[in-house]
């Protein structure tokens, strides 16, 4: 292997763990260490998880009708995601749920 093809090979792996890393820098708090709004992180996880079941229904719709573009690899990735996103915000609110029952709970 020649120091060309080691340093694609890097770019490459740096490349795909910025896109792996990119939905933690979204959550981070906001600049100037002032903590964000519940409630518009909650609906901008809510709206992602929509857009991502959108997304993955269009393309099976895509795939289904046979359009030129349709790609059935890309087509199940986006549904496996699509999947994945919905069980952890159904996980996300049974954990919130669950604190707030607790809290309710407490006696003072």
């Amino acid at each position: 292997m020649s120091t060309i093809d080691v340093n694609n090979l890097l770019a490459q792996m740096r490349q795909m763990t910025a896109q792996v890393r990119m939905p933690e820098t979204a959550v981070q708090a906001q600049p100037g260490g002032s903590t964000g709004d519940f409630s518009a992180l909650l609906k901008q996880g809510i709206a992602a998880v929509g857009n991502t079941q959108m997304e993955a229904g269009s393309m099976a719709a895509s795939y289904e009708r046979g359009d030129p573009g349709a790609d059935l690899g890309r087509t199940m990735v986006a549904l496996q995601k699509a999947d994945l996103s919905l069980r952890t915000a159904v996980s996300v609110q049974s954990k919130l749920v669950s604190a707030y029952q607790d809290i309710m709970n407490m006696t003072f």
